[in-house]
């Protein structure tokens, strides 16, 4: 499982801000021989402000003890499920199939090229590489896969990637569910919902990446069975560049002067909390919108709930059964 990582103390913000900036996938900071200096000045920079949005939930990024216990929770699922499907295998006859997970992060411990040696020395002999955006992105998913190839390159290890799971069916099924009962919490029916995903320099999607399509296309699933008064908007942006627009601090200002009083944010780019979240959601959001007349919540996020592990459990299950099916056909075609 491959997520983005977040700092596990205050005094981490700054090495972990160098590491984010220092990727020229997500952001170019003038000529490449210059990225890792120029990371090094943006990252002093920033690191007092951030540190200060850190201590306000709880001094670390949640994110790491969140996908700890995404993944023990999908590898007892995982395990669970091979007694209700013993057909399950890469190959016909192998009957000692188990599975073990294993969590990578991009930008903080446990790196993504510590986590594949630990799987090497575990003799590990199949992988699969399963990213937590379900949003495919060059920043995100993109950037994590190319360096867990780079680690994997020249090991003994058949590798496997679902790099993206926008329209999943459980995927969709889980994300009505959230919505649904944030929904209910509000006293009066009039709400409108602004779906909030993270940003991207706008030269991403000029140059093909299909991350704007791939939020559209789950908002628009959602949207065959709820009739929701919605909206989309960015958050998150840093940098220099021009990023994905409308914000969602300008998309809650003139909902505010529609005289929009009740407002349910969906992260849908997300799949765990953290800062983007728990602050800027939680706590500028709901300011912001507080100030201007209008009541906020925030659907529940995923976590490791039942329903949301039961989605990477059958992610997990496709791919396996996808790549027996391919193992079967080859198998035939020698024959």
């Amino acid at each position: 499982m491959l997520n983005l990582g977040g700092p596990d103390s205050l005094q981490a913000v700054r090495p972990f801000l160098y590491n984010l900036f220092s990727d020229r996938e997500i952001i170019k900071l003038g000529p490449s021989f210059l990225q890792k200096p120029l990371a090094w000045l943006v990252s002093f920079l920033r690191s007092k402000k951030t540190e200060k949005m850190y201590s306000l939930i709880g001094g670390k990024s949640p994110i790491l003890n969140i996908t700890m216990a995404q993944a023990d929770a999908l590898e007892k699922a995982l395990n669970s499920s091979l007694v209700t499907e013993p057909a399950l295998s890469l190959s016909k006859g192998h009957s000692s199939l188990s599975f073990k997970v294993y969590i990578g992060m991009r930008y903080w411990h446990p790196l993504i090229e510590d986590t594949v040696e630990t799987i090497s020395e575990d003799g590990v002999k199949k992988l699969i590489v399963l990213s937590l955006y379900p949003h495919y992105s060059k920043a995100t998913t993109g950037s994590a896969f190319m360096e867990c190839r780079r680690a994997l390159n020249g090991k003994p290890i058949e590798a496997m990637y679902i790099e993206h799971w926008y329209n999943f069916p459980p995927y969709i099924d889980a994300l009505i569910e959230v919505i649904e009962n944030g929904l209910a919490e509000f006293k009066e029916r009039e709400v409108s919902v602004l779906f909030s995903a993270h940003s991207l320099p706008e030269d991403f999607i000029i140059h093909g990446d299909p991350y704007v399509e791939h939020i559209k296309a789950t908002i628009k699933e959602i949207n065959k069975r709820l009739s929701l008064k919605w909206y989309l908007s960015f958050q998150s942006r840093s940098g220099p560049v021009r990023w994905l627009r409308p914000t969602t601090e300008e998309v809650i200002i003139e909902l505010a002067d529609t005289n929009c009083r009740n407002l349910l944010i969906v992260p849908i780019s997300f799949v765990s909390d953290h800062i983007e979240t728990l602050y800027e959601i939680d706590v500028l959001y709901r300011g912001l919108a507080m100030k201007h007349g209008i009541e906020l919540k925030r659907v529940q996020s995923f976590n490791d709930s039942e329903r949301f592990i039961n989605v990477l459990k059958e992610l997990v299950i496709g791919k396996v059964k996808e790549a027996g099916r391919r193992l079967d056909s080859t198998r035939w075609q020698r024959r």
